[in-house]
C-alpha cells in the first residue's frame, strides 16, 4: 500500500512542477520523501531531495535549495548515478551563484559538467552551459557567455529540448543587451517567449517578459516595457514565485523613478529589498540598494544614497559581478559630487571607469566593444567634467582622452603589430600632450557634456600647458547639447543645399541598405528639431567650437579631435564674425583621439611607400530592381577621375567591369595610395563595386558586389593614403566611439590618412575636385594643405563655388606626403552632372 502511496506523490509532485504549481509541489515532495524514508527506498528518497532543491529554486530559497542540493548529492554518490550526480551538483551550482557565491558555483558546474560528458546526457551538459552563459555575463565576459548559450541552444535543438531552447534564447539575449545591442536582445527573447507560451512554461513566459521589459526600457520604449514587466508580476504572483515577484518590482521602481515619480519608486525597491534579502537573494538584493540610491540621491539625501550605493558595492563586489561594481562606484561618485566632496567623487568615477575599461577589453568583437562603450558613457562624462570642477584641466583632458575612440585603438594596435600594455588601457599623461604636438599647429580637442549643455574645448601647444575653455550652448528648442549640435548641422546642411535627397542617391541606399533598422534610424535623426530660421547654423557652430580659442590660435592648421555630432560638421565652411570661412584662414584635419596620432606616429617604416590601387565608376548594370532596370547610374566623371589618377600614380585603374570587389580586395593590401570613386552608402559610407564575376549568370547577391566594414577589417593595409571619393564616405552612426563608418574601419586596418566626403558629391564637381587635390599632392604639398588648395580652387571658380560642392571633403588621419616624379596630366570633359 505505501509503493502505491509514494508513487502517487511522485506523480503528483512531478505533475505540479510541470505545471509551476510549485507551492503544491513542495507539499507533495515532502510526502514522498517521508514515506521513502520509511520504506528505505534511497531512488525515490534522492527523486524527492532533488525535486524539493529545485523546487525551492523555483520560490528563490536559495538556502533552502542549496540545503536539498546538498542531500541529492549524497543520496546519488550512495547510490553511485552518475545522472543524478551531475543533476545534483549542478542543482548546487545554480543555488551557490544565487546565493553569490561565484567561484563555488564554477567549481560545482564545472564538476556537473564531467559527469554529464562521462555518460553522454546532452541534456544535463546544456543545462550547465545556460548556468555557466549566466555567469560568465555577469562577470562581463561576453564571449563565454555568448559561447556557453550557442553550446546549450545547439544541444536543445539537437535533442528537441523546447524549454531549453526557450532558455538558451534568453541567455543569448541578456548577453546582448549587456552589450547594449537591444535590437539584437529583443529578437532573441521573442524568440524566448514564443517558445515558453506554445510549451506551457509559465515559469519561462515570466522571464521571457522580464527580459523584454528591460531592452525596451534601454530602448526609452517605456510603454512596452510596462507592458512586459506587468506581464512579468502578474505570473509570477500567481505562482507564487517570491523572487520573480522581487524582480517585477524592482522593473516597475525604474519605470516610475524614470517618469519622476520618486515615492512610488522608493515604494517598490522596498518592497524588492525585502523580499530578496528574505530569501537571501544577494543580487536582487543589490540591485534593489542601487534603485533606492538613485532615489535617496533626488530627494537630497545623500548620506542616504551613500549609504545604499555602499551596500551595493559590497555585494556586487563579492558577487564578482563587475558591471554593478562600475554602477556602484558611479552611483558614489554623484553621491559625493553632490555633497561637495571632488576628490572622492573623482576617485570613485575613476574606479567606475576601470571596470568598465576591463570589461570592455575582455569582448573579441569590435561592434560589442563599440556598444559597451556607448552604453556607459556617461561616466566617462562625469570623471572629466568633476576633474574640471577642481580645474584640473590636464587631467580632465586625459580622461577625456582615455574614453575617445578607444576600439579603434585596439584595432590599430592589432594592425601595426604593437604592444597591448603599451597603448591599450594607459591612459596619456598630461606631459605628452605637448609632445603629442611635432608640428606648429593648433590641437583642438572637442567634448559635449550633455549633462551641463557645454562644449568642452582643449587646446593643445607645442611645449605649452594645455588651455581649456567652455561654451554653454543656449536653443531653448532642443533638450541638450547633443540635440543643439545636431540641429546646427542638419540646419547647415539644409542652408548649404546639400544633395541628400537626389534620386542616384535613393535608389542606392535602397540597394546598400535594405533593413528596416537603417530606414528607422534615418527617420529619426530626421525628425530632429530645426533650429529657429534667425540663427546661421555654420556662424553658430563656429561661435561654439572655434572662436572661443581664436585669440589662442597659432599658425595655419588646426587639427581637431571631434565629439559626438561635430563628426558630421563641415568644419572648413564654418563662418566667423566676418563672413569668411576657416578653410580661408587654416588647413582643417580631423583625427579620431590623440591615441590614434600616437599610434601612428611610432610606426613610420609601417606604411607603403609605393603602388596604387586607383578605382573609377564600377559597372552596375546588373545590379538590377524587379523589373530589370539598373538601380545605380554610372558615374562619368568617376571613370575620367581614375583614368587620370591612375596617369599621374603610373597604374592602370580599374575601371567598369575591371572594378569589381575581389580584385579591389586583392590588391588593397599592399599599396601606398587607395583611391576609389563610386556610388556610397548614406547609412555607413559603404561603397558598390563592379560584381564579382563568378556570380555574373544571376542576378548579383548585395555580398557580391559591396565593399562593406568587415570586408575592409579583414585585409591588413599598409596605404599612406586613402581617398574615398563616393557620396557619404565620412557618413556613420555616431557613438561614444564616434563615427561609426567605412573611414573608421580603413583607419583600424592600417590607413595612415583617409579623405572622405560627408555627403552626396556632384560628379563633375568631384572630379575638379581630386584633379586639383593630386596635382597639388605630386608637387610635395601634404595631404590637408593639398585638400585645402583644392577647397579654394572649386571655391573660386565660376561654376562651383557654392558651399555644397567644395565643403563635404574632411581629412581624417595624420598628414601624409607623397613621393613621386609623375607629371599630372589632364583627362577630358564631359558636361553631365551625376552624383556619386
Amino acid at each position: 500500500m505505501k509503493v502505491l502511496e509514494q508513487n502517487t506523490y511522485s506523480y503528483l509532485a512531478l505533475a505540479y512542477a510541470h505545471f509551476s504549481d510549485y507551492k503544491n509541489a513542495v507539499v507533495y515532495y515532502n510526502l514522498l520523501l517521508t514515506v521513502a524514508e520509511s520504506l528505505e527506498d534511497k531512488r525515490e528518497e534522492g527523486i524527492a531531495y532533488a525535486g524539493l532543491g529545485n523546487t525551492w529554486f523555483r520560490l528563490g530559497d536559495f538556502r533552502k535549495s542549496l540545503d536539498y542540493y546538498k542531500c541529492a548529492l549524497s543520496n546519488a554518490e550512495d547510490l553511485t548515478d552518475k545522472l543524478k550526480i551531475a543533476i545534483a551538483y549542478g542543482g548546487l551550482g545554480n543555488a551557490s551563484q544565487a546565493l553569490g557565491h561565484t567561484e563555488t558555483a564554477i567549481s560545482y558546474l564545472e564538476l556537473s559538467l564531467d559527469y554529464a560528458k562521462d555518460i553522454g546526457n546532452k541534456i544535463e551538459m546544456g543545462k550547465t552551459y545556460s548556468t555557466l552563459g549566466y555567469i560568465f555575463n555577469s562577470l562581463g565576459d561576453f564571449k563565454k557567455s555568448i559561447e556557453y548559450h550557442n553550446r546549450h541552444l545547439d544541444i536543445a535543438k539537437e535533442v528537441g529540448d523546447v524549454v531549453g531552447q526557450s532558455e538558451a534564447y534568453g541567455g543569448l539575449g541578456n548577453a546582448f543587451d549587456s552589450l547594449g545591442d537591444f535590437e539584437k536582445a529583443i529578437g532573441y527573447h521573442g524568440q524566448q517567449l514564443g517558445i515558453a507560451k506554445k510549451a506551457g512554461d509559465k515559469v519561462g513566459e515570466a522571464v521571457a517578459n522580464a527580459n523584454l521589459g528591460n531592452a525596451y526600457f534601454s530602448l526609452n520604449n517605456f510603454k512596452k516595457a510596462l507592458h512586459h514587466y506587468e506581464q512579468h508580476l502578474r505570473i509570477a504572483l500567481e505562482l507564487g514565485d517570491k523572487a520573480g515577484e522581487g524582480g517585477a518590482y524592482l522593473h516597475l521602481g525604474e519605470i516610475c523613478e524614470t517618469f519622476n515619480n520618486y515615492t512610488k519608486a522608493k515604494n517598490y525597491y522596498n518592497r524588492c529589498l525585502l523580499i530578496a534579502e528574505d530569501l537571501g537573494d544577494k543580487a536582487r538584493t543589490g540591485y534593489a540598494c542601487g534603485g533606492l540610491g538613485g532615489v535617496f540621491l533626488h530627494f537630497g539625501n545623500w548620506e542616504k544614497a551613500e549609504e545604499f550605493y555602499e551596500k551595493k558595492l559590497r555585494i556586487f563586489e563579492e558577487l564578482g559581478n563587475k558591471r554593478h561594481v562600475a554602477l556602484a562606484h558611479h552611483g558614489l561618485g554623484q553621491c559625493f559630487e553632490l555633497m561637495g566632496r571632488l576628490p572622492i567623487a573623482v576617485e570613485n568615477y575613476q574606479s567606475s571607469v576601470n571596470v568598465l575599461n576591463e570589461i570592455r577589453l575582455l569582448q573579441s568583437e569590435d561592434q560589442w566593444k563599440i556598444g559597451f562603450r556607448n552604453e556607459y558613457n556617461i561616466a566617462y562624462i562625469r570623471l572629466w567634467g568633476c576633474l574640471l570642477k577642481q580645474e584640473k584641466i590636464g587631467e580632465a583632458l586625459a580622461a577625456a582622452e582615455e574614453g575617445r575612440a578607444q576600439s579603434l585603438a585596439d584595432l590599430m594596435i592589432s594592425q601595426y603589430g604593437l604592444q597591448k600594455c603599451q597603448y591599450r588601457g594607459k591612459r596619456l599623461e598630461e606631459q605628452e600632450f605637448g609632445m603629442l604636438n611635432r608640428t606648429s599647429s593648433s590641437r583642438i580637442f572637442l567634448a559635449v557634456n550633455v549633462l551641463e549643455n557645454k562644449v568642452n574645448i582643449w587646446l593643445l601647444f607645442k611645449e605649452k600647458p594645455v588651455v581649456h575653455r567652455e561654451k554653454t550652448l543656449r536653443h531653448h528648442f532642443v533638450k541638450n547639447a547633443v540635440e543643439t549640435l545636431q540641429s546646427l548641422i542638419q540646419f547647415a546642411y539644409k542652408n548649404i543645399g546639400v544633395r541628400a535627397n537626389v534620386n542616384c542617391e535613393n535608389r542606392s541606399l535602397d540597394v546598400l541598405r535594405k533593413s528596416s533598422s537603417a530606414v528607422e534610424r534615418s527617420s529619426k535623426k530626421s525628425s530632429q528639431p530645426i533650429p529657429q530660421e534667425g540663427i546661421d547654423p555654420l556662424s553658430a557652430l563656429y561661435s561654439y567650437v572655434i572662436a572661443p580659442t581664436l585669440d589662442l590660435i597659432h599658425g595655419d592648421e588646426i587639427i581637431i579631435v571631434p565629439d559626438g555630432p561635430l563628426w558630421l560638421a563641415p568644419f572648413a565652411a564654418l563662418l566667423n564674425p566676418f563672413s569668411k570661412y576657416l578653410c580661408e584662414s587654416f588647413k582643417v584635419r580631423l583625427i579620431p583621439s590623440l591615441t590614434s596620432l600616437k599610434i601612428i606616429a611610432h610606426c613610420p617604416e609601417f606604411h607603403s611607400s609605393s603602388g596604387a590601387l586607383v578605382v573609377g565608376d564600377p559597372d552596375m548594370s546588373e545590379v538590377t530592381n524587379s523589373l530589370g532596370d539598373p538601380i545605380l547610374e554610372q558615374l562619368r566623371f568617376a571613370r575620367q577621375e581614375a583614368q587620370m589618377i591612375g596617369q599621374i600614380l603610373n597604374t592602370a585603374p580599374l575601371t567598369g567591369k575591371l572594378a569589381t570587389k575581389c580584385e579591389v580586395l586583392k590588391q588593397i593590401s599592399s599599396v601606398a595610395v587607395i583611391h576609389i570613386a563610386a556610388h556610397g552608402c548614406m547609412e555607413t559610407g559603404e561603397i558598390a563595386l563592379s560584381p564579382n564575376p563568378k556570380r555574373r549568370s544571376q542576378i548579383p547577391a548585395e555580398e557580391d558586389y559591396i565593399l562593406t566594414m568587415s570586408d575592409v577589417m579583414s585585409v591588413k593595409l599598409r596605404a599612406k593614403l586613402v581617398v574615398l571619393s563616393c557620396c557619404y564616405s565620412g557618413r556613420g552612426e555616431i557613438k561614444a566611439e564616434g563615427v561609426v563608418g567605412i573611414a573608421r574601419v580603413f583607419m583600424g586596418a592600417g590607413a595612415r590618412s583617409v579623405l572622405v566626403t560627408l555627403w552626396a558629391i556632384d560628379d563633375e564637381a568631384t572630379l575638379e575636385f581630386m584633379k586639383n587635390f593630386y596635382h597639388n599632392l605630386v608637387e610635395g604639398r601634404s595631404a590637408s594643405e593639398s585638400v585645402n588648395h583644392a577647397m579654394k580652387f572649386l571655391k573660386e571658380s565660376e561654376k562651383f563655388s557654392d558651399v555644397k560642392y567644395w565643403a563635404p571633403f574632411t581629412l581624417i588621419g595624420d598628414d601624409v606626403t607623397l613621393s613621386t616624379n609623375n607629371k599630372k596630366s589632364d583627362a577630358p570633359r564631359e558636361t553631365q552632372e551625376t552624383d556619386r
